[in-house]
């Protein structure tokens, strides 16, 4: 129902910092939570965080809890994702989600999805 699209990838020595967008095409952006969830070759899908319709609520996954930050900017319908200090383990594909949500809370859950971005850290 919203196509996401990812940018920002790319390859970022250990320490560094980059920065992912997601634009979504909803006409009603502001009625999705977003999050961000990676996945590294042989591995599970992990979720890495989200942030909730009006944004006033976010939640990390505890590996990047205090280095990454996700954000919303209503007028540009996009969510980001700041990564610093970034670690040779942040390595992984970075795909974003939404879902529709009710109430002001950072869903668990996603199923719409973007194509994914590579983020490759080097050290």
């Amino acid at each position: 129902q919203v196509q996401l699209v990812e940018s920002g990838g790319g390859l970022v020595q250990a320490g560094g910092s980059l920065r992912l967008s997601c634009a979504a095409s909803a006409r009603t952006f502001s009625r999705y939570s977003m999050g961000w969830f990676r996945q590294a070759p042989g591995k599970e899908r992990e979720f890495v965080g989200g942030i909730s319709s009006s944004g006033s609520n976010t939640y990390y996954t505890d590996s990047v809890k205090g280095r990454f930050t996700i954000s919303r900017d209503h007028a540009k319908n996009t969510v980001y994702l700041q990564m610093n200090s970034l670690k040779p383990e942040d390595t992984a594909v970075y795909y974003c989600a939404a879902a529709v949500t009710y109430y002001d809370v950072v869903p668990q859950v996603y199923d719409n999805w973007g194509q994914g971005t590579q983020v490759t850290v080097s050290s």
